[in-house]
């Protein structure tokens, strides 16, 4: 079902901020991650694993559901569709991905790492609190850039109901009328 033209515009917003969220998150993480794992200050190491539970326990989960919320309604709502194009499709699976991987690496690394430091002893393993801030990074600067550049063209579902579209078509019935609505990718940002 296509969204209104407001309703697009309001799930781009959201989506946008909460995956910008997430990726400052994750560069916070990141950053208090090198600084626990290369410090020699216990005191250090303590409060910074215990600012990197702080935003896995809070912020990391509502902001990593919002934004995938928010992506899967944007490309339900909008001509680009979910499965219409693989640059949408490598977006939703990598989302859903670090959302899992989230739940079940990066906060238990996190939290086993400070369970270890306020116990008194020493970070058990810097991978716990730098692998899963870095794989994270990583996937979401790379799906900033597919979101930009959009590549790769079309699923072989969006090339299907692009050929049934232009059929319809050229035999002068508007798209979508025998098999539902088709629609045509839109441009890249709705326009203003």
């Amino acid at each position: 079902m296509k969204a209104s033209r407001p309703a697009r515009r309001a799930f781009l917003v959201v989506h946008v901020s909460a995956s910008a969220c997430w990726l400052g998150l994750t560069l916070g993480l990141f950053a208090l991650g090198v600084t626990a794992g290369t410090t020699g200050s216990a005191v250090t190491v303590e409060a910074s694993v215990r600012a990197m539970k702080l935003f896995a326990d809070w912020l990391l989960i509502p902001v990593a559901v919002l934004t995938f919320l928010s992506g899967l309604a944007l490309s339900l709502g909008t001509p680009w569709g979910l499965a219409r194009h693989r640059w949408v499709w490598t977006k939703f699976w990598l989302t859903l991905a670090t959302l899992t991987a989230t739940v079940l690496a990066l906060r238990p690394g996190v939290n086993s790492a400070v369970a270890a430091v306020t116990a008194g002893g020493p970070l058990p393993d810097t991978g716990d609190v730098l692998f899963g801030p870095v794989v994270s990074l990583t996937a979401y600067v790379f799906m900033t850039v597919i979101s930009v550049l959009k590549p790769w063209g079309p699923t072989r579902r969006g090339r299907r109901l692009r050929t049934a579209a232009h059929e319809q078509a050229a035999a002068g019935q508007p798209a979508g009328q025998a098999s539902g609505p088709v629609r045509a990718p839109g441009p890249a940002v709705p326009a203003k």
